[in-house]
């Protein structure tokens, strides 16, 4: 299978070395199954278009623009020539201006991750000195780069042969933990809970396996659309989901409860 057509094409630098690469999402979603709105009486698809807040009437593309709101329903235009004279440098160059060590960036600051590699073997070597010093020391590059018009704070990070380039969020788009976390208690945990708990864990633990997170909306919808594919019966409607046992309310010790756990899964039972 070959692989995709890379997402973003330009050059990897550092100080006066310089080599050419390649990007591709790390992710896909093109596997989902996705619908378009259709006129259930025509049966033909809905098209979605602008339209003028005051007036009603549909706005024409070559009318469109990007406007910055700096007071009520008072807006400075923004043309797009304007926006792409922005960043022209971090546009087709990823320069990585510094180094931090890896176990410093906590996982909320990372967003989406992107695939890295030399676009040409020409730059290999370069690339792959670039990586393998980074490894070595435990680091991972700071950069910048455009992405959909928008630049963005990269970090660059070894991965394998190639390179990972995860787009950060901003610093004023992470919210403090504290902020969330502080009410909790900070009590001492009772130590026959936390072995109770200990062993659940160590019972449970298994190796990752992408399986693990299968997506069974996905599944399901599959299933429907093929059910319809193959039904010859005008209006027939697929079966729904099974129904959820309903909450009853009830408190449950907890000792009690991660005891019945345990004991449930020696005996080889359900769980209750």
């Amino acid at each position: 299978m070959a692989p995709p057509r890379p997402y973003w094409k330009g050059y990897l630098k550092l100080s006066l070395v310089t080599c050419p690469v390649s990007m591709m999402p790390a992710t896909s979603e093109s596997e989902k199954v996705r619908f378009h709105t259709l006129n259930r009486k025509t049966n033909n698809r809905v098209v979605s278009r602008y339209v003028d807040a005051e007036t009603g009437k549909v706005v024409d593309e070559d009318d469109e623009a990007k406007g910055y709101e700096r007071g009520e329903n008072d807006f400075l235009v923004i043309e797009d020539e304007e926006l792409e004279s922005v960043a022209l440098e971090s546009a087709r160059t990823i320069d990585i201006e510094k180094f931090v060590p890896r176990n410093t960036i906590e996982w909320v600051w990372l967003e989406k991750p992107h695939y890295l590699s030399p676009s040409d073997e020409v730059g290999h070597e370069a690339f792959s000195v670039i990586r393998d010093a980074m490894e070595a020391e435990k680091v991972v590059g700071i950069s910048r780069l455009v992405i959909g018009r928008r630049e963005r704070a990269v970090m660059l990070e070894p991965c394998g042969k190639g390179i990972i380039v995860w787009t950060l969020r901003y610093g004023d788009e992470v919210r403090e933990p504290e902020n969330y976390f502080g009410d909790i208690g900070d009590g001492d945990t009772d130590p026959k809970l936390m072995s109770l708990v200990t062993s659940l864990i160590e019972e449970r633990s298994k190796p990752w396996n992408p399986d693990m997170v299968q997506d069974p909306v996905q599944e399901k919808l599959k299933e429907i659309i093929e059910s319809k594919r193959k039904s010859a019966k005008k209006g027939a409607k697929p079966k729904g989901k099974d129904e959820e046992p309903a909450y009853t309310g009830n408190v449950i010790d907890l000792m009690s409860a991660l005891k019945k756990s345990l004991e449930t899964k020696k005996s080889g039972g359900k769980k209750s």
